[in-house]
């Protein structure tokens, strides 16, 4: 979709002593409201405890809790709303919240230490042979670890000044109860009182997320060792890899969280070469994922026949429409005497445009250009617009009723869209719904209404925009009939498998409606792509990949940049004037120009540079007033100008102002010059044109500079094209 004005952040607010207590305090009454039929004794000691202790020493440890890491310097846990931190620290560690660094903290007491400490501790001990200071503080750390024991470092006056954080597991369960997520802290709470976070306002009245002490331990256990994969060390993964094979069948609501895991400890295994191993682990699982990998390591142990019949199982009762796929491309390519995959295929088929090679950072920016001078309507829409007609026609059902099942004010995601049950429990409403989006100008009109009455309701499944039922408009109108319901249907049945992969581009002209996928050269068309292509082939939409070759396109629009400014950064300088060149083919098309009121003084050495004075800019437009007018001379063209980062960071700036998006594909002339012409004595501005005969007769003026660099483009896209 088209960039839009984005509202300015709002200014964060002061939070006022002892919030982090208040919101430690409101977290724990929540769960004990919701929870408290399934909390362990463990968990209802752990809230006893903390709630015997003086309003300090629980300020301190909410404190310590909320700090990265599991030790923590003494001498810095100093706060406003805590009186006597070694009292207070006295009186956590009587009932086991703290305690002094042990041999099990050696790993956490180290990542404490400066990397200088780390090196003073090596030559201590005269364990520093090898190890240079210019090692990365992780690799120094190592080093430690291997060349000395906990006791040496931590022995005596050194460890004192440490204190560890225990009874660490019954806080991050209690966490998972309310936020669904392995968690360490309560920094949502910040970020929501500092404005930097919404929460939902669909309800107030939160219901528990578990029903039952089995499905709460269960998704805890592995979603803990989830969250533990990322930075645990390779023998710890090898350890919970073996210890699979001994876990227990968990109850259905952690059956995803335990595939999730065998999954990843799988293709742990398999790059350290256990193959077998791995094999193990996937035939443990029930997702499509595990299935995948056991059976291209069972075609890799020579297992045809085995192979065969698992693929046309899957094929006969696939667990997703991408597993599906999978198997009907790897049994035509094993068996069926296939060579390619159906990945390879499409992308072979695949049409290929040509787009100018500055359009290398935004492709798909630059089709659009292409397809819309081809008479086309088109948008960079991928997901947005899909997601967006979902959310509005089914929203009632979604959000009004029971479906929403929140756990908790920070949650958005219905709870019927998560468990992927929405379909199915809502069967007869959907399909009715559905009925509605053949019925064109009605359904835009019944979507109308759900904007009207709901617009700017904080969701997590699309942004709201003031033209968006325009944008769904054409989708809505010429899409073939059945085929936006084929789609949503299978959304509705599996929203989290469903709500990506769309293609990037929506054209439409004359009744006729076109998804294309924009693909470059090393740019892989993924699973969940395949898959929806595949949907919405299926579903009757003229649906396409197109691969991209780049060329130097002599249809391509350029706008040559120059700029003058009060000074030379942009957060604390304003523009004073600008010059433009519009060329197409080239050939100059346009040309627009303004001195700009930059609001201060203009210093006097930037006067002498530019000639520019403070009477002169006087009575000239502010930036506001010109902001509009630019932004249309510009269209779609690529931002070119000598040194781009200057001129297009400062005009970004001002636009950032302003709250709107300036975002353009650039071109610096400087950089191509250097990279094009090499050798050259200089490549400033008045030396290139110098040495080309390009006129430059009044430098340091932007329309003239401006000219002179389109001068020079015009070189560049001539030895581009060579």
């Amino acid at each position: 979709m088209p960039e839009t004005g984005t509202l300015a952040r709002p200014r964060p607010k002061d939070l006022p002593s002892g919030y982090h207590l208040a919101h430690f305090r409101e977290m724990l009454s929540f769960v004990s409201r919701l929870y408290d039929p399934i909390l362990g004794d463990r968990q209802r000691a752990w809230m006893t405890d903390f709630a015997a202790l003086d309003a300090n020493a629980q300020s301190l440890f909410v404190r310590i809790a909320n700090r990265k890491g599991g030790v923590f310097r003494i001498d810095q846990l100093r706060y406003d709303d805590v009186d006597d931190a070694t009292l207070r620290l006295k009186e956590l560690a009587a009932v086991g919240f703290v305690s002094a660094v042990r041999d099990e903290d050696f790993g956490a007491a180290l990542a404490v230490l400066s990397k200088d400490e780390l090196l003073d501790l090596l030559a201590e001990h005269d364990a520093g042979d090898g190890v240079r200071r210019s090692w990365t503080k992780a690799n120094v750390k190592a080093a430690v670890r291997e060349r000395l024991s906990f006791d040496v470092c931590f022995d005596g006056p050194r460890g004192e000044g440490f204190v560890a954080q225990r009874r660490k597991r019954e806080l991050r369960y209690m966490l998972y109860l309310y936020f669904g997520r392995v968690v360490d802290g309560l920094s949502s709470f910040a970020m929501r009182d500092l404005g930097l976070v919404r929460t939902n306002t669909f309800k107030d009245d939160f219901e528990a997320r578990f029903d039952s002490v089995e499905e709460a331990q269960d998704s805890f256990f592995y979603a803990e060792r989830i969250a533990w994969l990322d930075r645990c060390e390779p023998q710890d993964m090898r350890a919970m890899a073996l210890e699979a094979t001994d876990w227990a069948i968990p109850c259905e609501a952690a059956l995803g969280h335990r595939d999730t895991l065998l999954h990843a400890l799988g293709r742990y295994l398999e790059k350290a070469g256990d193959c077998e191993g791995a094999r193990t682990l996937y035939a443990l699982g029930a997702s499509p994922e595990c299935g995948e990998r056991e059976v291209r390591l069972a075609w890799a142990a020579g297992e045809r026949e085995a192979v065969r019949e698992r693929l046309e199982a899957m094929i006969a009762n696939p667990g997703s429409d991408g597993e599906a796929l999978f198997a009907q491309d790897f049994l035509a390519r094993k068996f069926g005497g296939k060579r390619t995959s159906l990945i390879t295929d499409m992308l072979r088929e695949a049409p290929t445009i040509g787009l100018d090679e500055s359009h290398r950072a935004t492709p798909e920016k630059g089709a659009v250009a292409l397809f819309e001078r081809q008479g086309w309507q088109a948008y960079h829409a991928e997901n947005t617009p899909w997601r967006t007609l979902f959310g509005l026609l089914f929203w009632d059902i979604l959000y009004d009723g029971e479906t929403s099942r929140l756990h908790n004010a920070f949650e958005r995601m219905p709870g019927a869209l998560r468990d992927g049950s929405f379909y199915d429990t809502h069967r007869d409403a959907v399909e009715a719904r559905l009925t509605l989006l053949d019925r064109g100008e009605e359904a835009v009109a019944c979507l109308l209404r759900i904007v009207a009455e709901r617009y700017d309701t904080l969701n997590p499944l699309f942004r709201w925009y003031p033209d968006m039922i325009e944008r769904l408009r054409p989708l809505i109108l010429n899409a073939p009939r059945g085929g936006l319901a084929q789609v949503m249907r299978a959304m509705a049945a599996d929203y989290r498998g469903r709500k990506d992969g769309f293609p990037d581009l929506m054209l439409h002209r004359d009744g006729a409606l076109r998804l294309i996928e924009i693909k470059t050269s090393g740019d892989q068309l993924r699973r969940n792509q395949l898959v929806q292509l595949d949907l919405l082939r299926r579903a009757g939409f003229d649906v396409a990949v197109n691969r991209v070759a780049w060329i130097v396109d002599p249809d391509q629009t350029y706008v040559v940049v120059d700029i003058e400014t009060t000074g030379g950064r942009a957060p604390f300088h304003r523009v004073t004037e600008i010059g433009a060149v519009k060329m197409r083919g080239g050939e100059i098309v346009d040309k627009w120009q303004s001195l700009v009121n930059p609001e201060r003084a203009i210093p006097a050495t930037i006067t002498r540079l530019t000639g520019i004075t403070n009477e002169m800019v006087a009575d000239a437009p502010l930036f506001a007033d010109i902001a509009e007018s630019f932004q249309a001379f510009m269209e779609d063209a690529v931002f070119v100008a000598h040194n781009v980062r200057f001129d297009y960071g400062f005009l970004s700036a001002e636009y950032a102002r302003l709250d709107m998006r300036f975002r353009y594909p650039t071109l610096c002339t400087c950089q191509s010059m250097r990279q094009l012409f090499k050798g050259l004595p200089s490549y400033g501005l008045a030396n290139l044109s110098r040495h080309f005969g390009i006129p430059l007769e009044s430098h340091h003026r932007a329309l003239c500079d401006a000219e002179a660099a389109a001068g020079l483009l015009l070189k560049i896209n001539e030895r581009r094209a060579a």
